[in-house]
């Protein structure tokens, strides 16, 4: 925190900085678009807790921006976190999640709320209309995340969907209620941690998508690849139009697919799923 009443920021990963005052009141100020989703967590923190201090914020994240694994998300999430701390707000889980929300609707325009749900609260989850359940599993599940290097703007691809649907509304419309069906289905196969089956899904469900036009020659060369390396399956994640696609893999199989989607000239990250979401960590 700092007494200047501003907010000054640092990425790391854009190696870019900006500052702005902090005034609930305020417009929104001249930003990098990047940074406009910062501006807003800051602004709501403020709304919501009546202080007026200004932060000084650096971000560092493992995560590529731009790759459809929410990393605006994850970033509005660890500065809402931080900020609940250091004001001592006592914000509940759900409320940090309301604000990196409003974060979202910056970025993607009309967002389904999925990536600041399960920044803030880890495991799976399963978000249907607004309705969060927790999903219990019985065991880490090994993934290989492959970054095709490619960025793409999510609000843009959800809207090609969109259009493409209006067009095609008798064929696209039963594709998207298919998918729907697909997550369903994966949920007693997680509960029996039955990873041939679910990879099974995965694969039906990048087949779906790529019917509905948002997988690319560079997703599908990496999906591609995990599934010979030895994948259970493997499917685009996000908005698709470039980005990550992600492989469920057998624990033993982990550094061969990676080794494989990196050949594939993709970047890969050897994975599996958190349990705890968002917390603080003390250097």
């Amino acid at each position: 925190m700092n007494d200047k009443k501003e907010c000054q920021i640092f990425s790391q990963e854009y190696g870019k900085a900006a500052e702005f005052k902090i005034n609930a009141s305020d417009p929104a100020p001249h930003l990098p678009s990047i940074f406009m989703p910062i501006w807003a967590v800051c602004k709501e923190i403020s709304y919501r807790s009546g202080f007026d201090y200004g932060f000084n914020i650096s971000i560092k994240s493992d995560i590529p921006p731009g790759a459809g694994l929410g990393s605006s998300a994850a970033v509005s999430v660890a500065i809402a976190t931080a900020a609940n701390v250091c004001l001592n707000l006592n914000l509940s889980k759900s409320e940090i999640s309301d604000i990196a929300f409003e974060a979202e609707k910056i970025v993607h325009g009309t967002p389904s709320g999925i990536d600041n749900t399960i920044a803030t609260y880890g495991s799976i989850i399963l978000y249907k209309k607004g309705a969060i359940k927790p999903v219990k599993i019985k065991s880490r599940i090994p993934l290989v995340i492959g970054d095709t290097g490619v960025q793409r703007n999510t609000a843009e691809w959800v809207r090609k969907v969109r259009l493409r649907r209006d067009r095609q509304s008798k064929v696209v419309t039963p594709i998207i209620n298919s998918i729907g069906k697909l997550v369903m289905e994966s949920l007693k196969f997680l509960d029996k941690n039955d990873l041939p089956a679910l990879g099974e899904l995965m694969d039906i469900n990048q087949g779906l998508l790529e019917a509905i036009g948002v997988s690319t020659f560079e997703l599908n060369k990496l999906i591609s690849v995990a599934r010979k390396n030895g994948a259970y399956g493997a499917k685009l994640t996000g908005a698709g139009g470039g980005g990550c696609m992600i492989a469920l893999s057998p624990k033993t199989k982990q550094k061969q697919i990676a080794d494989a989607i990196l050949k594939a000239e993709g970047k890969p990250i050897i994975t599996n799923i958190s349990q705890q979401g968002a917390k603080i960590e003390k250097s």
